[in-house]
């Protein structure tokens, strides 16, 4: 499964009742157009660069996901901060989401999805080496 397909289907379950109506395909397509992407795949590495480079203590954040225990929360607020109000309200709108909604699910999928795709404090070897591939061609 790709990293957008387990981020949109991690994003639906995140939203409980208020995702019933959400199918994979379309969350997809609009994680694509509101997170970092490298060759249409979720580039991780540059939405952990989101965190770490935006200071305020995010940096600390980012690394709880990639460590192995357990996960610092990030807020709705601090989401909509970093990816953009506009960016994020553009992406509720095209789920036919509140964007208060969208930003709570972003805040509980972001967190679990780096978790899941990394181990011993760094991304797993697949995604940064796709990454690295990606800034060589």
């Amino acid at each position: 499964m790709s990293l957008l397909n387990m981020a949109a289907q991690l994003f639906i379950n995140k939203l409980g009742g208020n995702g019933n109506d959400l199918d994979q395909s379309s969350v997809a397509s609009a994680l694509q157009n509101l997170l970092p992407t490298q060759g249409g795949e979720l580039d991780l590495s540059a939405l952990i660069s989101l965190f770490t480079e935006n200071g305020a203590g995010l940096a600390s954040l980012a690394s709880t996901w990639l460590g192995g225990g357990d996960n610092a929360a990030i807020s709705p607020a601090t989401i909509l901060e970093l990816l953009g109000s506009d960016q994020v309200a553009a992406f509720a709108s095209k789920l036919g989401l509140g964007q208060e909604t969208a930003a709570e699910g972003l805040a509980e999928t972001i967190p679990e999805l780096i978790d899941s795709n990394s181990e011993d404090g760094a991304l797993a070897m697949g995604d940064m080496a796709k990454g690295m591939l990606g800034k060589l061609f």
